[in-house]
């Protein structure tokens, strides 16, 4: 739910302080239980209450998403030393570099009361979630001038990946594991798919959503890698039909039953949390695909941002703001059936790349004059042409006329 988060609140010390429950919960054998601090130590159901890769992998994915966020690389240095005894730990647990302990996917829809991950099958969520630790952790590794260690993280990365794939993946089908929503979607998005397979792994993605009639079944770990991998294959359409409905679990259905905030399940069902901090991972499309507003991944602390709003369904406007370390970023459009225009502010000291639902025929101002094409270079992204503008700070008014 981090990276939803971010965006509404300053959680910069509330994480940091996280970060060093996590170091002080940490067991001697390099464990990073699933709740810190841990009070109480919930043992039963054979430990998958408190050793879920998933929830652990926090004591690595918090500091990088600080760095990244915030550019506070002295957490990194902190929780260095956490990191390694965890991968110490979860190598320790791995079978043929497979982990399969912990909850998986919780709470996602199957035909079973939810709970432990029913459509995703043991060791799929855990191994990719332990792959991405160790391609983060490389990286970490390199800005901390740890090269040795660095090389055998990507190493042993490269070792989990090739077990991953022998384990789960079906050429025939082009589909991991069960081919649940989950389970592609993790796959894509910890770059695990190979690339000359990853256009038809989000096809059946799409497929899989369109076959059930639009219905999401992901649950707390997966849903925001499937909105992840949606949103950066440029089908948010996708997003919007599947989340724009009161006929079948989701946020609207929730509301139908009468939540006020966020349930446990996606059924809203009454005999469990119906205020629960999960499945809230919508947030975060809201402004980096709906608004637009997300960073480079080569930028730190939004010192390089993007703005590439995808207007979706019968929505004609969406506005967001975002406050950087740099200061706000601003997003508003509108949208009308010939017409695209679009308001953004961009602080000082940064830069930013703004991607404009226009095709090739498409008329294009910035502030009123036309934007000169040798400086605009034409993409495609999912299901509609785009222009590619960088731009530095400043307050920039688009039109888009087609």
């Amino acid at each position: 739910m981090g990276n939803s988060v971010q965006y509404n609140y300053n959680v910069a010390t509330l994480y940091k302080k996280t970060v060093h429950d996590m170091m002080q919960a940490q067991t001697s054998n390099g464990l990073v239980p699933e709740v810190a601090p841990e009070f109480v130590q919930f043992t039963y159901g054979d430990g998958m209450f408190r050793d879920s890769p998933e929830w652990g992998s926090s004591c690595i994915l918090v500091p990088w998403y600080m760095y990244s966020w915030f550019g506070d690389k002295k957490v990194l240095q902190e929780a260095y030393d956490m990191m390694k005894k965890y991968i110490v730990y979860l190598q320790s647990k791995a079978k043929d570099n497979i982990l399969y302990q912990g909850l998986g996917d919780w709470y996602d829809l199957g035909p079973q009361p939810p709970g432990v991950s029913q459509l995703t099958p043991p060791g799929v969520t855990a191994s990719a979630i332990y792959y991405y630790d160790l391609t983060i952790l490389s990286q970490i590794a390199g800005l901390l001038n740890n090269q040795r260690d660095g090389q055998y993280y990507r190493s042993l990365a490269l070792t989990v990946k090739h077990a991953f794939n022998d384990k789960f993946f079906n050429q025939q089908t082009k589909q991991y594991a069960t081919g649940s929503q989950t389970a592609n979607a993790m796959a894509v998005y910890m770059q695990l798919v190979p690339d000359e397979y990853k256009e038809a792994v989000v096809d059946n993605i799409v497929k899989d959503l369109r076959q059930h009639n639009n219905s999401l079944s992901a649950g707390d770990i997966g849903y925001r890698y499937l909105l992840k991998v949606l949103d950066e294959a440029g089908k948010s359409n996708v997003i919007y039909d599947m989340n724009s409905r009161s006929d079948v679990p989701g946020y609207s259905y929730q509301l139908t039953k009468g939540a006020t905030a966020l349930t446990e399940s996606w059924q809203a069902l009454p005999n469990v949390s119906n205020n629960h901090f999960m499945l809230g991972h919508l947030k975060e499309w809201f402004y980096s695909g709906l608004a637009g507003i997300s960073q480079d991944s080569n930028s730190v602390a939004y010192k390089n941002s993007i703005i590439a709003p995808q207007p979706v369904g019968n929505i004609n406007h969406a506005e967001a703001s975002f406050g950087s370390l740099y200061g706000l970023i601003k997003s508003s459009w509108f949208k009308t059936d010939s017409s695209f225009k679009l308001h953004v502010e961009i602080p000082v000291n940064t830069t930013t790349t703004m991607y404009l639902p226009a095709g090739e025929k498409s008329i294009v101002l910035m502030n009123g004059k036309p934007v000169d094409v040798k400086n605009v270079r034409k993409t495609s992204t999912g299901n509609y042409s785009t222009m590619n503008i960088k731009t530095g700070s400043g307050v920039y008014d688009f039109d888009v006329i087609n």
